[in-house]
């Protein structure tokens, strides 16, 4: 009796020790703007997001342990860079997801590839961090400048909005934006007119607003985001700018936004997203879970907080195939090798040059007649397939993808 109690203590001793070896621990920062313009479209909502993906990922997967830590990066690239050394070097935090301000992403980009970290942006926009600034640590997730341009920009082009003129956010987010919509709105046929670079978060656009009246453009063309955004919409108006013929499109243009500006006064924008809340019974059943969490029952979150989710979701999957979090680089190519497949984006692809591939969506934001309940924002007008929504992979330059 002795030695079979031994036998099965032993054999128990075993199996304890093979459980903890399977262990896997990982530490995740989320870095936003969690207290100025962006914070409606990532912040405190993006935190909200990964806990949902942790709590879910981790109900299926006991044995992965995550830590979530948060930060605000306030817009400035050396604060972002700052904490971002802490989290690597003193935190050991493995992966860094967010992060809505492009000049801070490449910061933040080339950290993790220095560190060899992974790196998922959701709220940064510029197309260049797959293109030139592409690196084998970062993963592109939700969407970017060329794809905004060319569904926003070429939709309107094609229905007559044929002369542009660019309010543009003097950062590199409002550069890449600019330049890649208005080589979209030349390639079918439209012209541009003229353009105005404003500070970021801007309280005053009337000067701005002059210059793009007197320019007799059809479109007038938002390449900023945010409070930006939502100020030059509501300027707009007080300068009868519709009024008067002219139309602004919105470039990039969240839920949150057309929340904030009331359907009154967004009615008949045209924009492109990646992710509704509104879209379908399962974006519906997360959007409760999400207004739970954030305790936001008047809120809808973005296509940025939603990718949060669903890259949080794919990360985790690869760091679990791969055993560890501890080398960036092979997790990033582990989650380049298995098909993405989350509840909010649906499967997909992420390319090698990073650029995660699915489905886009242009909408077209509702009369307040039309809407029939609170958050019913849009009208889909066109769903843009995954393999035309995004650059082509030979033309983003990317070194990875010629390797």
């Amino acid at each position: 009796m002795k030695r079979l109690m031994s036998l099965a203590a032993f054999s128990a001793m075993l199996m304890c020790g093979t459980a903890q070896a399977q262990q896997v621990t990982v530490k995740i920062g989320v870095m936003s703007d969690m207290s100025s313009l962006y914070a409606d479209i990532g912040g405190p909502g993006s935190t909200a997001a990964a806990k949902l993906a942790i709590a879910d990922f981790t109900k299926a997967n006991p044995n992965v342990k995550v830590d979530l830590l948060s930060a605000d990066h306030q817009n400035k690239a050396d604060v972002g860079s700052s904490v971002v050394n802490q989290w690597f070097d003193v935190e050991k935090v493995d992966l860094v997801i967010d992060v809505p301000n492009s000049g801070v992403a490449f910061a933040v980009s080339e950290i993790a590839r220095s560190k060899n970290k992974t790196f998922i942006v959701s709220g940064a926009a510029a197309s260049d961090l797959t293109g030139g600034k592409c690196n084998a640590n970062t993963v592109h997730w939700t969407y970017d400048t060329w794809m905004l341009a060319n569904g926003t920009g070429k939709a309107l082009v094609k229905t007559g909005g044929d002369t542009w003129f660019f309010l543009t956010a003097d950062y590199a987010f409002g550069h890449a934006l600019d330049r890649d919509t208005s080589a979209a709105v030349e390639a079918n046929g439209g012209k541009v007119v003229g353009r105005v670079r404003h500070p970021l978060n801007t309280n005053d656009f009337s000067s701005f607003l002059l210059q793009a009246q007197a320019s007799k453009a059809k479109i007038i063309g938002l390449a900023n985001a945010g409070g930006d955004t939502i100020n030059s919409i509501k300027a707009g108006a007080e300068f009868g700018i519709v009024k008067g013929g002219q139309k602004f499109a919105g470039l990039l243009v969240f839920a949150s936004d057309v929340n904030a500006l009331g359907l009154n006064t967004a009615q008949g924008l045209t924009l492109t997203e990646s992710w509704y809340w509104d879209l379908n019974d399962t974006n519906r059943a997360w959007t409760k879970r999400w207004q739970a969490e954030r305790a936001a029952a008047g809120k809808f979150p973005t296509m940025v907080q939603a990718g949060v989710y669903a890259g949080v979701t794919h990360y985790l999957k690869a760091v679990v195939a791969e055993k560890s979090a501890a080398d960036g680089k092979a997790v990033v190519e582990r989650m380049k090798s298995i098909p993405t497949d989350d509840p909010l984006f649906g499967k997909g692809t992420i390319r090698a040059d990073g650029r995660k591939v699915h489905d886009v969506f242009l909408l077209e934001v509702k009369k307040p007649a039309e809407s029939k309940y609170p958050g019913d924002f849009y009208h889909l007008r066109a769903t843009i397939p995954a393999a035309e929504a995004f650059r082509p992979l030979k033309d983003g330059n990317c070194p990875l993808a010629k390797s």
